[in-house]
C-alpha cells in the first residue's frame, strides 16, 4: 500500500495468519493501510520488540496482536509501546482458546489490551475497534463506521 501503515498486524505463527486475515479485510474495506508480520513473543521476542519500537516512524497509530495458548503476544507488545494495542485471543488449544483469552485480557495496572472475542469474529472486532479509534480524529472513517450499523442494523454482515 502506498499510505503510510495505520495498522500493524501480528500474529504469533503462519497458522495465525487465516484468521488474522479477517481483520485485514475489514481494514482493507474502509481503505485503512495495515501490514502483517509473523513474530513470537516466544521464539522471536527480540524481533517483536524492533518491530514495535520501529513502528510509529512508519505511521502504525493502532495494534493488533493475535496468539494462541498462552498468548503473551499482545502484552508483549504494549509493554513496548504507548500506542493501543488489541489482543485477539485465538483457538487451537486444548482449551479452545480460553487460554488465550485468560491471557491476554488479565494483563497488569498500567499495560493495558483491548481484548476481543476468540478467533475470526474476534480479528473481525478488533479491525472495527481500530478503526473506531482512528475515527477519533479521522471524519472519513467515522462516517464510515456510521454505515456500518446502519447495514448491520439492516441484518447485512460485516
Amino acid at each position: 500500500m502506498s499510505e503510510k501503515t495505520r495498522v500493524l498486524i501480528l500474529f504469533g505463527s503462519d497458522s495465525d495468519r487465516a484468521t488474522m486475515e479477517e481483520a485485514a479485510r475489514v481494514l482493507e474495506s474502509f481503505g485503512v493501510a495495515f501490514r502483517m508480520e509473523t513474530a513470537s513473543a516466544h521464539r522471536s521476542p527480540d524481533r517483536v520488540r524492533d518491530i514495535v519500537r520501529e513502528a510509529p516512524a512508519q505511521g502504525v497509530q493502532v495494534f493488533i496482536a493475535g496468539a494462541g495458548m498462552a498468548n503473551h503476544l499482545a502484552g508483549a507488545v504494549a509493554a513496548h509501546t504507548t500506542l493501543p494495542v488489541i489482543g485477539v485471543p485465538l483457538g487451537g488449544s486444548a482449551l479452545a482458546g480460553v487460554d488465550s483469552l485468560y491471557s491476554t485480557v488479565q494483563m497488569p495496572a498500567g499495560v493495558p489490551v483491548a481484548t476481543v472475542a476468540i478467533g475470526a469474529s474476534g480479528a473481525k472486532n478488533a479491525a472495527v475497534l481500530a478503526i473506531q479509534i482512528l475515527a477519533l480524529s479521522d471524519r472519513g472513517l467515522a462516517l464510515k463506521l456510521e454505515d456500518l450499523k446502519q447495514r448491520l442494523a439492516r441484518g447485512e454482515r460485516l
